[in-house]
């Protein structure tokens, strides 16, 4: 019944009229089409500039909003007043508004360079319906002849900044005269200056003389730098006192005969006003305000201190007030910061949904937390967590009705500074800055197996660089895996030497202690313009097995059954491993946009591992990886037994690959489509017996790459994306050779694959 009326729904709005509410006389603006002939200036860039667009069409369904206001003839019912709150009136074509549209792309040329630009306008009126073509001629652009600066003889210490800085070249001899790449070079001089210690400067100050009278189609620029009025020079500021209010209440504050509740505090060279019970410690305020006297002033700095303090969870807002003073004919910019205290606890109870390839089931968490245990902004959690899933079997004579559940509890502690030796004491004054400590526990029961895992971690993270570095490093991360309990199934498919040898060393009781260090950086920076390719990339190294190695050989070494050796009885890990991440975008406008990615991971057992304890081994497949296959479902190389059912355990490796491009064009501003082909696998270092096909070798593995196509579906609500991608295979190396490719002769049911997500791929 519902389908029948979403057909009746849909058959209804395109039998309606999309004229039917147009007055007698007038036009619905159809389409509005833009002819250009100009080079790096598109239809999609002066499109923006139209004062009349067309009513909204939506993909494949048309103006649908249109369509839903022509349905009711008046507002007399709910119904009624339900479709015209949804729908749009028609827009009607206008005369003046297509004048204006034309002015605008005019000024918008004249403003890239094609200062002789033309811009005529075909209107073609049929069945009370307009169709508008603006036809853009450039012209000739005028290019740049020469470029200089007249900055020095005016200042020449603001003329050594921006020389040093590199950005005196706003422009070089040859390029299109474009007024808005100038604007963004003023606004880029007056940012380097305000980091500078120029806190009075604007953009105001710098100017571009423009001589167009030099040649044909030429134009000799300069630039210049007006002088203040009240002084020779532009002034130069460095801070001076720094005073922090520390939580203390509005009417303390604005009531002098209260006063006497307050302390002021002297931390290094920062004062902190508090009331008796202190809301936070100084030193907490100190390593998290950049603002500190006799620093030369900076946007940055302010900028730094209000994200640092604001990203406690304990301050819920921060108020900055800069005062310049004048001492002793020094310039300085005294600061008062103001810091309110915000909820200090924090309850939430989840419950979701999950799909782990095909398998459905449910998870539920309950979180405490306390954002100021300690005073210093720390952030104490305790998260409880379970979650229970029915196992689909792969095929008949696997684990059909079986179910896996899993519960565990974790600690944590966050302190929002670097806790570091002294002789790194130059790495704590860094912004976003948190070492971090965690406890917890995590039990898996499947019907093979009941697994127990036990962690302790550390973790340093700290920014720089406007934030375009990340940096964690990891100290020290130790856990301990142990299996109480295991089926005969399990024992004999897994864990016999002779069948198994390597899956049996990694589901064996073992201790992890590992240090990794990763670093993220982007091109993309806060306060400034940005970049035409945006881009991420992530590289990490972690190893294992260092430490207990140093331990156990300073005593006699114990050995367990399987020949490894053991700390306080257990046998431990080694390995190294090592993973890069690279993911650019291209946006050609404001609807496509072309992103790519590019990971390669390596792993390598050694010592006293023969192989990578399992969850440290990658996989294959799902929705952030090769699209056409289900998590974990991938590889390794050309490896392909189901004889074992949900042969998970062998879908591993110790290097991955994965390869996507991913074409994205914005339909309205909820949806997105998405076309992508990806391409990757995963193999091993290792020629495994257990895992035949797997090996990775140089001359072959090009052969062993898997492929897969798709399209894809993003619900966009700014707070969250959700997205859908239909993904198929086009080159299956698990096939026998002469059978991979699948492009032209799809085998939907083996070939399709489902994913449902959060949020972008890469």
């Amino acid at each position: 019944m519902k389908y029948f009326f979403c057909i009746l729904l849909a058959l209804l709005f395109i039998s309606c009229s999309a004229t039917k509410k147009v007055p007698s006389g007038s036009y619905l603006l159809n389409k509005v089409k833009i002819d250009t002939d100009t080079k790096g200036i598109s239809e999609s860039d002066l499109k923006p500039y139209l004062r009349q667009k067309p009513n909204s069409s939506m993909f494949i369904f048309g103006k649908v909003k249109l369509h839903a206001y022509n349905i009711p003839r008046n507002d007399s019912s709910w119904l009624n007043r339900q479709f015209l709150k949804f729908g749009e009136p028609p827009v009607l074509y206008s005369d003046r508004l297509t004048g204006l549209s034309m002015e605008q792309i005019r000024l918008k040329l004249a403003n890239k360079g094609y200062l002789n630009a033309k811009v005529d306008t075909v209107v073609v009126k049929k069945d009370r319906k307009a169709n508008v073509t603006y036809k853009v001629t450039g012209n000739e652009p005028y290019l740049v002849r020469s470029f200089k600066d007249s900055i020095y003889p005016v200042d020449s210490t603001i003329y050594r900044i921006l020389d040093m800085r590199r950005r005196l070249a706003v422009v070089k001899e040859g390029d299109i005269f474009d007024q808005e790449m100038l604007e963004k070079g003023r606004i880029a001089i007056t940012s380097e200056l305000r980091n500078s210690g120029y806190f009075n400067f604007s953009k105001e100050d710098i100017y571009f003389l423009a001589d167009t009278t030099v040649g044909n189609h030429q134009v000799d620029l300069t630039l210049g730098l007006n002088s203040p009025a009240d002084s020779p020079l532009h002034s130069r500021y460095r801070f001076g006192e720094v005073i922090v209010n520390n939580g203390v209440s509005s009417t303390i504050l604005q009531d002098s005969t209260l006063h006497y509740l307050l302390d002021t505090v002297q931390f290094r060279n920062i004062k902190v006003v508090q009331e008796r019970n202190e809301f936070m410690l100084p030193q907490a305020i100190y390593y998290n305000t950049f603002i500190r006297p006799r620093r030369i002033y900076s946007d940055q700095l302010v900028e730094r201190t209000y994200s640092s303090l604001n990203r406690l969870g304990s301050v819920s807002q921060t108020a900055i007030t800069l005062t310049p003073v004048v001492v002793n004919d020094t310039n300085f910019i005294n600061a008062n910061i103001s810091i309110f205290p915000g909820n200090m606890h924090f309850m939430q109870f989840g419950i979701d949904g999950t799909n782990s390839a095909g398998d459905l089931g449910i998870a539920a968490d309950a979180t405490y937390e306390h954002k100021n245990i300690l005073k210093g902004g720390e952030t104490f959690r305790v998260k409880l967590n379970g979650a229970y899933e029915f196992i689909a079997a792969s095929d008949s004579a696997s684990l059909i009705d079986k179910s896996y559940y899993e519960y565990g509890v974790e600690a944590f502690l966050s302190i929002p500074q670097l806790l570091l030796p002294w002789v790194m004491k130059q790495l704590r004054d860094q912004p976003s800055a948190s070492t971090e400590f965690s406890l917890g526990a995590n039990f898996q029961n499947r019907s093979e197996y009941l697994r127990q895992f036990f962690n302790l971690s550390s973790r340093l993270q700290w920014s720089r660089r406007r934030w375009q570095v990340n940096n964690v490093v990891e100290p020290i991360d130790i856990t301990y895996v142990r299996m109480p309990w295991m089926s005969d199934k399990f024992r004999n498919a897994y864990m016999n030497d002779s069948i198994n040898p390597i899956l049996k060393a990694s589901y064996e009781e073992q201790m992890i202690v590992r240090t990794a260090y990763n670093v993220t950086y982007t091109n993309v920076s806060s306060g400034r313009l940005p970049p035409r390719i945006p881009f991420h990339a992530r590289a990490g190294v972690e190893v294992a097995g260092y430490l207990p190695r140093l331990l156990t050989a300073m005593g006699a070494t114990r050995r367990n059954q399987s020949d490894r050796e053991m700390l306080l009885g257990i046998p431990y890990a080694e390995y190294l491993k090592a993973d890069f991440d690279f993911a650019p975008t291209y946006r050609w406008d404001d609807r496509n946009t072309l992103a790519g990615h590019f990971a390669l991971g390596v792993a390598y057992p050694y010592g006293n591992s023969i192989v990578l304890p399992f969850e440290k081994r990658y996989y294959g497949g799902g929705a952030n990886s090769v699209r056409g296959w289900s998590t974990r479902t991938l590889g390794p190389g050309t490896y392909n037994n189901d004889s074992l059912g949900y042969d998970f355990a062998n879908k591993t490796g110790d290097i991955k690959l994965d390869m996507s491009l991913e074409y994205r064009r914005k339909l309205t501003t909820l949806f997105e489509l998405a076309g992508f082909i990806d391409v990757g696998n995963v193999w091993t270092v290792k020629d495994y017996r257990s895992q035949p096909g797997g090996y990775f070798t140089w001359n072959s593995f090009y052969k062993e790459l898997a492929a897969a196509y798709g399209l894809g579906l993003r619900l966009d609500l700014n707070f969250l994306l959700v997205r859908v991608d239909l993904g198929m295979k086009a080159h299956n190396p698990a096939l026998p050779e002469g059978e991979r490719w699948s492009l032209f002769t799809p085998h939907f049911r083996r070939d399709f694959a489902f994913h449902f997500a959060i949020g972008y791929p890469f």
